[in-house]
């Protein structure tokens, strides 16, 4: 038997994963009003051939504004929702990798054209764009239309939306969700006083910068199914002087678990352009780390993990009890395959890629369990 850590099993909350391999949510930007589209079949359905313990679904708005781009996903009407369920029916014929989805909303950083396009933010008074809101009325780059800060009936409406979006996910039979409260986006810019500059119980203190991402959280775990788990990604530092950082990162994970937050799911930055982040492999790890030294929930390291040695080192010394790959896991769909195959483990395969198992590696394809 393989003494890989990387490929044994862990429960995150009332849910069995296989392996510590996470695939992390990645926008497409291929939707139709918020609806998926057979490139979601594609995309999702591959990936949940590749042997990875999680798939999850890409940055899902739960109010129209609330995402990043005019071909975002969503789930805020039963189109949306029905249209997630046509994708996950096609993908669950062929393959019982558990599925969670990332509920979203992109705050100042919503209403950009496709990154392939430049990405730039897209005018209200242009085809495409809408006006944009946040907790400050202070604009993600110089000369951007500045966001609308939403008033105390708004942030209502938006505990409302998301916990609708909860309520959608557990008819889909989505196993997990994970609230997305990193990388700029509406929940991180109430987090950071770099861009929340309220005067009233949501900005200021630490603990009022928390109420409305915690305010999401209790709402999202209430609608959502209890023994089914809620995670939260956050962005561990915004590489800024004066803003968010780990310190707050812990205090912000203690106040999740305590809520019953059942994984925490550790990136960075995201949050001002002028940031200063040192990128390599690894670069995140600390975070996690220090992350995983403060809560007893299980804790996801991401951020330029693309080898398997490396990945094992991260699980096995305990810096993560898990890893997230994203764009590795676009260019090789395969990943957990070769990681497996190179630290002597096993990983579930569909019986019509059985042939494809190479000599050498005789026992990579667990065959028993399908």
């Amino acid at each position: 038997m393989s003494s890989s850590k990387l490929f044994e099993p862990i429960r995150v909350g009332g849910l069995s994963l296989e392996n510590r391999i996470v695939i992390a949510p990645m926008c497409q930007y291929s939707a139709v009003e918020g609806c998926m589209t057979d490139w979601h079949l594609m995309h999702l359905g591959q990936l949940a051939q590749s042997g990875a313990g999680l798939l999850t679904i890409e940055a899902t708005a739960v109010v129209p504004e609330g995402r990043i781009t005019y071909a975002d996903v969503g789930l805020w009407d039963d189109e949306t929702e029905a249209a997630i369920a046509r994708t996950l029916e096609g993908v669950r014929r062929y393959s019982d990798m558990p599925i969670a989805i990332q509920l979203a909303h992109a705050g100042r950083k919503a209403s950009t054209d496709l990154p392939w396009k430049g990405g730039a933010q897209v005018a209200p008074s242009e085809t495409n764009g809408w006006q944009t809101h946040a907790p400050s009325a202070l604009p993600f780059s110089p000369g951007e239309n500045a966001p609308s800060a939403i008033d105390k009936a708004g942030l209502a409406r938006l505990v409302h939306a998301f916990a609708e979006a909860a309520r959608r996910s557990a008819r889909l039979g989505i196993d997990a969700i994970q609230l997305h409260m990193a990388h700029g986006y509406l929940m991180h810019e109430f987090l950071s006083p770099l861009s929340n500059r309220r005067d009233d119980e949501y900005g200021g203190s630490l603990e009022n910068r928390m109420r409305f991402p915690l305010e999401v959280f209790d709402a999202v775990r209430e609608a959502f199914p209890a023994d089914r788990p809620v995670t939260v990604r956050a962005s561990g530092t915004d590489w800024m002087e004066g803003g968010w950082d780990v310190d707050e990162t812990i205090a912000l994970f203690q106040a999740l678990e305590r809520r019953g937050c059942a994984a925490a799911h550790v990136s960075s930055g995201g949050l001002d352009p002028q940031q200063q982040i040192p990128i390599g492999p690894n670069y995140q790890v600390p975070l996690a780390r220090a992350v995983k030294a403060a809560v007893e929930m299980p804790v996801v390291a991401v951020g330029l993990i693309n080898e398997p040695e490396q990945a094992e080192a991260i699980v096995g010394t305990g810096d993560a009890d898990m890893v997230a790959l994203a764009r590795g896991m676009l260019y090789n769909p395969r990943w957990p395959w070769h990681a497996a195959a190179q630290l002597g483990a096993q990983v579930k395969a569909p019986p019509q890629y059985w042939r494809s198992q190479p000599r050498q590696f005789h026992n990579l394809f667990d065959l028993e369990r399908d």
